[in-house]
């Protein structure tokens, strides 16, 4: 650990955990385990001012490929499978 570093009172990490010298860690290790399941965005202000969470969020989406669907303006048929919600 850096001798240099000044303790906060926020700050809560115990001095005894000194992750330079551990030994056996590896650097990503699951990273590859969530590799393509999950995708990140950036919502405007505005857009996550209305939706909480994750879930609301993707349940707004799923509605509105329904929605597209019915219509016959379904521009995501080649994403069918993946747009389904995995708890249906």
């Amino acid at each position: 650990m850096n001798s240099n570093h000044t303790t906060s009172e926020s700050d809560d990490m115990r001095p005894e955990y000194d992750f330079a010298n551990m030994k056996g860690g590896v650097r990503g290790k699951y990273a590859k385990m969530f590799d393509g399941m999950v995708t990140t965005v950036l919502l405007d202000s505005d857009v996550a001012e209305v939706f909480p969470d994750s879930a609301s969020v993707n349940e707004a989406l799923r509605t509105l490929v329904r929605i597209l669907r019915k219509s016959g303006t379904d521009h995501a048929t080649d994403t069918d499978r993946r747009i389904e919600s995995p708890n249906k």
